[in-house]
Order: C-alpha cells, then structure tokens, then sequence
C-alpha cells in the first residue's frame, strides 16, 4: 500500500478580512500559527512557512514562526517554503534550523532556494547580479554543513572557513534538506544535478 503526505505551505499572504481591509501583519501570524495547530491536530503531515520580505506576505522569518508553531505541536514537521539561501548566510542558516530541529524534538526541515523574487538582496546588502554564484556557493557550504563535522571550505561570496565546528548539532546528527525550485525548467534541472554527498 502506498503511503499518501499531506503538506500546507504559505507565504503568510495578507488578505482582507471580512470588512474588506486588510487583515494586519501580527494578526496574519497569529492566523498562521492557529491553522498549523489545527493541520497537527487533523492528521496533516507537513507545514511549510516561505520567506518574503514584501508587504502583501507577513512572514519574513520563517524559523521564528515555525519554532513558535513547534511549540503549540507535537508531530507535525516543520518546514521552510523557501528560505532565500542566496541572501542568507549558510552557517546562521543551518544553526537556525539545528536549533529548531533541537525545541521539536527532530521535526526541522529546511527547503533552500534561490529566491524567485529577489526583494531581500537589496535589503540585506547582496547584488542581483550576482544571484546564481551566491545560491551556488552558499548551497555547496550549506552541504557541508549537513555533515555536521569541521568545516574548511572557501568561496567568493563569504568569508571561508578553515576546520570550523557549527553548533548546535542535531541529535539525528544532520536535517533533512530540500532545494526548492520553480519558475523555469532550468530550475529543476539545476536542482537535479546538484549531487553533494
């Protein structure tokens, strides 16, 4: 018999209520985080929070939520829908997710992604010009990363690291990581033959 997940995901999008005007950012996260208890309480298996930095999504840190919706849960997994990697730092990333993973209890995903609108690079001080080295290089780190051992690594976009631990470490000693793709047939492609071991 095959065995059939169920997933949510949201960017927390903003809508109006039932007067017509838009529902507020805080209350928009409060709704999000009711719902993900619902979803855990039904059966659901997963729920995905996306990263935006734009004022029709209320989400822009989506481990923040996910470790507050952890702590109304309890089988639920928990995941990003995408998180930016290529305006991020890798190693703030993953011990983002370690800690997440840590507060419940080994149901941390993180999905990665390039980024299909690009309103956090000026935010957070990248150059669009530069939006495939960075995922690139910050995807290779990131896979390092999941081996959860010292760390030398070098690249163009950041600072390297030479025999580097990152802690915390999770007790399944790694998280389960997805790359997100969408927009273009390249896209799968490039995610396809991404092969970090």
């Amino acid at each position: 018999m095959t065995h059939l997940e169920l997933g949510l995901d949201t960017f927390g999008d903003v809508t109006e209520g039932p007067d017509g005007a838009l529902i507020p950012h805080a209350h928009v996260i409060r709704n999000l985080m009711a719902e993900a208890e619902l979803a855990d309480r039904v059966g659901v298996d997963f729920i995905g929070v996306g990263e935006h930095h734009r004022d029709d999504f209320a989400v822009s840190s989506p481990e923040v939520v996910l470790a507050a919706i952890a702590g109304r849960t309890s089988r639920i997994r928990l995941g990003s829908a995408v998180t930016v990697l290529s305006s991020d730092d890798p190693v703030r990333v993953y011990q983002r997710f370690a800690t997440l993973d840590a507060v419940s209890n080994g149901r941390a995903e993180v999905i990665l992604g390039r980024g299909s609108f690009t309103e956090s690079f000026p935010l957070l001080g990248y150059a669009r010009d530069q939006y495939s080295v960075l995922f690139e290089e910050k995807l290779e780190l990131f896979a390092e990363l999941l081996k959860e051992q010292a760390v030398t690594w070098s690249g163009r976009t950041r600072a390297p690291l030479s025999h580097q631990h990152v802690y915390p470490k999770t007790d399944a000693a790694s998280i389960t990581t997805w790359i997100g793709v969408g927009g273009s047939p390249e896209s799968v492609v490039r995610a396809a033959a991404v092969q970090y071991a």
